[in-house]
C-alpha cells in the first residue's frame, strides 16, 4: 500500500468515525429535546384527566403526582433511535421496537387503570420473547462460570428469558424515590453506551446514549421537588433497555480481543447493575425467609431504608448512584481475579453495606420510639 492509499484510508476511517460519533450525539440530543418539550403538555394533561399517584401507606410522597412520564422518555427513545440507527446496519431494531412497543402498552395501561400482576407478567413476556427469538438478544455463555462455557440452545433460551425479566422487573422495584431509577439508568446507560461507542457497535451505542438522554431530560423534572414521575411505562422501558445492553454487552465480549476486551464479563455485568439486581434480590430473600411472597408489597427496599435514617428523597438518590458508580468503578479494576472471585466479592460487598444500613436504620427507629 502506497503513502498516497494509506492517506486516503485514513481519512476515510476517521471520516466514518467522526460520522458515527455525530450519529451518537444527535441521538442523545434528540431524545433529551423531545422529552424535555413534551412533559409539561403531560403533566397539563394528566391533571386534568386526574391520571396521579395519589399519597398512600407505601408511598413516600405527599402530593398527588402525574404518573405518565413514561410516555415522554418512550417518545424521546423510540424517534431517536429510529431516526438516527440505519436498519440496514442493525436488522434486529425492528423487533427490538415491537419489544419496546408491547412495553409501553403494558406499562401505559397499567399507569392509567391498573393490571392485574398476571397479566402484566405475560406481557413482559411477550416483549422478552421476542428479543430472544427475533432480534438474537440471549445469553450463550457463562464463561466458565461454575465450569460452564457454552450453553445448550434450550438452556440459553431459558436463562436468557429469565435474565431479561429480573432486569425489567428489578428497575421497576426500584422506582420508590424521586430520581432513583432515572439516575441508575443514565448510570447504566452511558457506561454500556460508552463501550459500545469504544468498541465501534454504533447501533447500540445510539440506543444507549438516546436512553441516557431521555432520562436526563425526565429528571429535570422527576428531582424533588418532582412534578412527574416515570411510571410503570418508563421504569419497564428503562429496565426493557437495560437488559438489551447488559446482554449484548455480555455477548459481544465473546468475539473481542485486547484491549477492548472485558474478563469476568458476566461479574462485570453484574456489578454495573448492581443496585436494581441486589435490591430486588435481597427483598426477595427477605420475604421469602419471612414466609411471604417474594411479589408481597413492603417497604424493606434499600432507598425505604435511607429514607429510614433521615436522608431526604434527593440524598437517598445521590448515595445509591455513588455507590453504583463505585461498583462499576471496583469491577472494572478487579476483572481480572475471576468471574466467580468477583461475583462473590460483588455480592458479599453489597450483602455487608445493606446489613450495616439494615441495622443502623432498625436501631434508629426504635430510639424515635
Amino acid at each position: 500500500m502506497n503513502t498516497i492509499t494509506q492517506i486516503v484510508y485514513i481519512c476515510g476511517a476517521l471520516a466514518k468515525l467522526k460520522v458515527c460519533m455525530y450519529d451518537v450525539i444527535l441521538g442523545f440530543l434528540t431524545a433529551f429535546f423531545i422529552t424535555y418539550l413534551a412533559i409539561p403538555s403531560i403533566i397539563r394533561v394528566a391533571k386534568e384527566k386526574g391520571l396521579m399517584d395519589e399519597p398512600g401507606e407505601r408511598r413516600s410522597h405527599s402530593d398527588s403526582i402525574p404518573t405518565l412520564g413514561g410516555l415522554a422518555i418512550f417518545a424521546g427513545l423510540v424517534f431517536s433511535v429510529t431516526f438516527w440507527t440505519p436498519f440496514v446496519v442493525f436488522s434486529d431494531l425492528q423487533y427490538i421496537l415491537c419489544a419496546l412497543i408491547v412495553i409501553f402498552l403494558i406499562g401505559a395501561k397499567d399507569d392509567i387503570i391498573p393490571l392485574s400482576p398476571g397479566k402484566k407478567f405475560l406481557g413482559e413476556l411477550v416483549a422478552t420473547v421476542i428479543l430472544v427469538f427475533q432480534a438474537d438478544v440471549k445469553l450463550t455463555s457463562l464463561y466458565g462460570l461454575f465450569g460452564v462455557y457454552d450453553l445448550p440452545f434450550w438452556v440459553s433460551i431459558f436463562l436468557s428469558v429469565f435474565t431479561i425479566l429480573v432486569i425489567i422487573n428489578a428497575v421497576n422495584l426500584i422506582d420508590g424515590i424521586n430520581g432513583l431509577s432515572g439516575s441508575i439508568g443514565v448510570i447504566i446507560s452511558v457506561t454500556l453506551g460508552w463501550w459500545f461507542y469504544e468498541i465501534k457497535a454504533i447501533e447500540l451505542a445510539i440506543i444507549a446514549f438516546a436512553l441516557a438522554g431521555a432520562l436526563i431530560a425526565f429528571l429535570k423534572y422527576n428531582y424533588t421537588p418532582a412534578k412527574i414521575f416515570m411510571g410503570d411505562t418508563g421504569a419497564l422501558i428503562v429496565g426493557l433497555v437495560c437488559s438489551i445492553l447488559a446482554i449484548k454487552f455480555i455477548e459481544v465480549n465473546k468475539t473481542l480481543v485486547d484491549p477492548m476486551s472485558i474478563k469476568s464479563v458476566p461479574a462485570v455485568a453484574v456489578g454495573i447493575l448492581i443496585i436494581p439486581l441486589f435490591d430486588t434480590l435481597r427483598v426477595f430473600t427477605m420475604r421469602m425467609m419471612k414466609g411471604k411472597s417474594p411479589f408481597h408489597p413492603d417497604r424493606n427496599h434499600i432507598h425505604h431504608l435511607l429514607l429510614d435514617i433521615g436522608l431526604s428523597h434527593m440524598k437517598a438518590t445521590s448515595v445509591l448512584a455513588s455507590v453504583n458508580i463505585l461498583f462499576i468503578i471496583l469491577v472494572y479494576k478487579l476483572q481480572h481475579i475471576g468471574t466467580l472471585q468477583l461475583l462473590l466479592l460483588v455480592l458479599g460487598i453489597a450483602i455487608v453495606l445493606s446489613t450495616l444500613l439494615y441495622y443502623y436504620a432498625k436501631r434508629k427507629k426504635q430510639q424515635s420510639i
